[in-house]
């Protein structure tokens, strides 16, 4: 028998404890109408597809959009009434089927409530009002935060919480860093393990901005989540001082160093996190001692991510798709509409289909010819897994290294390539549209939508190397693409970002819809159990 690691031991232990949370618990449950939440649902159905990110990261992303909705309502009152927003803003958030009905205990509202109570404390009583965008920004990030602390209260991510912190430990005594990072000022020693801390978030399961903002909040001030009124007053008063150090450690050159070597070495993490969720952890200390049984275990766990990975990634390029057709290529398609009116004097329907049709190839193509991982990529998890659980004299170290400095020749040489291949690029895809008789207006449009879908499509790429461990192999013909579709990516990705300012499409829902259904549904809630209670006086 090998002997497992001491960090191994603790995980499992962790593993233990968040088995047995999800066991019956006693007390009265919250509630919500069956036919109310069905209507809410099919609603929320259609917000997933216009506000589409990541499936773990939709839950939350309803919360702050319901959580912005009810603090807006209390800035134009002044912030009365902070008191009675828990228990509606739950009861939607269970209706719109983003936690269980009949699950959560109702002990947990009054959690909710204290945590709103604490962030609304903080916006009326920070010393330092900013204005402007620095306010809009400091705005957003502190309910972005006080979202995760309620989806915290109402969803424990023990489990997650648990392997975050095996491969913390674990990759912090692996990482060394170059003396030569710390003497060009790209990174301070203090800042390391942090930098490791937001990496290995990132890598293991793609959190994003606002869930690490939050778990690094936590991380350096461990009495944030607490409700005692000395804590609060000095989180309070320092409150711009901790949003500005976290948007500075999210923002270090260094961490995208960081990230590279944990996105490379997740995949033995994710795979024992696997297996420790899917056998009793009564026995499974005691069975993971013989490596042979590990082995299988594992293998098994491989396979059964391998396959929900490809319906994750067709599921992923769908709604992606549908997302941006929703919100972005539907408004330019009416945008599109105004200037053919406008420049040409008629709408040509064939152009407008082929608007459609191509982007639409265009992502069909990128995520059909995802490759699997070889074989060799299995041997290679399966031994990097074994490294981590069992006692090991011998520790691999993964070196964070410096770039090789450019010189300005070297440095125009490559702007210049960069250059030229964007000219080429969008040169060619102008070529082509013009060459088949779509107006400028046109042909601009079609770019934009080829940009969206490329930048799309490659992070749905990117999300197919979960379980790839292997060093890929970049030919000719990749090194060529790069050059030639890498600034069509970059202008994508530019776009992308600022229309998430701009999504006239959500901002018409969140002005004009959402609170008028959430009182409709809330009334046919009520409605419903009137009738109940009518029925109960029949005798």
């Amino acid at each position: 028998m090998a002997e497992i690691s001491a960090p191994t031991k603790k995980l499992i232990e962790k593993y233990s404890l968040w088995q047995q949370s999800l066991k019956p618990k006693g007390g009265v449950m919250i509630h919500v109408d069956e036919v109310a939440s069905r209507i809410a649902a099919f609603y929320e159905y259609i917000r997933t597809v216009i506000d589409w990110k990541e499936e773990h990261l939709m839950q939350r992303a309803a919360i702050i959009r319901k959580l912005k909705m009810r603090f807006f309502d209390l800035e134009m009152n002044n912030f009365s009434g902070a008191g009675g927003i828990a228990e509606p803003l739950v009861l939607e958030l269970i209706r719109g089927g983003h936690f269980p009905n009949d699950k959560i205990e109702e002990s947990r509202i009054g959690e909710v409530q204290r945590v709103i109570d604490k962030y609304v404390f903080i916006l009326k009583n920070s010393p330092e009002k900013k204005s402007g965008k620095a306010g809009l920004r400091f705005y957003n990030w502190l309910l972005e935060v006080a979202a995760c602390e309620i989806e915290e209260i109402l969803s424990p991510a023990i489990r997650e919480r648990a392997l975050i912190d095996y491969m913390f430990v674990l990759m912090k005594e692996k990482i060394k860093v170059s003396e030569a990072l710390y003497q060009k000022g790209l990174l301070k020693p203090d800042d390391t393990d942090v930098q490791i801390y937001v990496a290995v978030q990132q890598a293991l399961f793609k959190l994003d901005k606002p869930i690490i903002s939050y778990n690094l909040i936590k991380y350096k001030y461990p009495n944030w989540t607490g409700s005692e009124q000395k804590s609060v007053f000095r989180i309070t008063e320092n409150i711009y001082k901790i949003w500005e150090k976290v948007e500075e450690t999210l923002d270090n050159p260094a961490g995208k160093k960081f990230y590279s070597v944990c996105e490379k070495y997740d995949t033995p993490y994710l795979l024992l996190g696997d297996v420790l969720s899917q056998n009793d952890p009564a026995t499974i200390g005691r069975d993971i001692k013989e490596p042979a049984i590990l082995e299988d275990l594992l293998r098994t766990a491989y396979k059964k991510r391998l396959s929900t990975l490809k319906s994750r990634l067709r599921r992923a390029a769908v709604y992606s798709t549908i997302s941006i057709f929703v919100t972005k290529i539907l408004t330019l398609i009416i945008l599109e509409i105004l200037l053919a009116e406008l420049f040409v004097g008629h709408l040509d329907f064939l152009r407008l289909i082929a608007d459609v049709l191509i982007p639409t190839g265009l992502m069909f193509v990128l995520v059909s010819t995802i490759k699997r991982p070889s074989e060799k990529n299995l041997s290679i998890a399966l031994m990097e897994t074994m490294k981590i659980v069992y006692e090991n004299e011998q520790k691999d170290t993964y070196e964070i290294k410096t770039h090789k400095k450019r010189n300005m020749a070297t440095k125009f040489v490559l702007s210049l390539m960069y250059v030229l291949g964007a000219a080429v690029s969008f040169g060619f895809i102008i070529w082509i549209f013009y060459d088949f008789g779509f107006p400028i207006h046109s042909i601009i449009i079609n770019i934009i939508f080829i940009a969206l879908i490329l930048f799309a499509g490659l992070a749905v790429r990117k999300r197919a190397l979960e379980l790839t461990m292997e060093d890929g192999r970049e030919g000719v013909l990749s090194f060529l693409s790069d050059i030639l579709f890498l600034p069509v990516v970059g202008m994508g990705r530019w776009i992308s970002n600022k229309w998430k300012r701009y999504n006239a499409i959500a901002a018409f829902f969140n002005a004009l819809i959402d609170m008028p259904f959430s009182a409709f549904v809330e009334f046919i809630e009520g409605w419903r159990y009137f009738m109940k209670e009518k029925k109960e006086e029949i005798r």
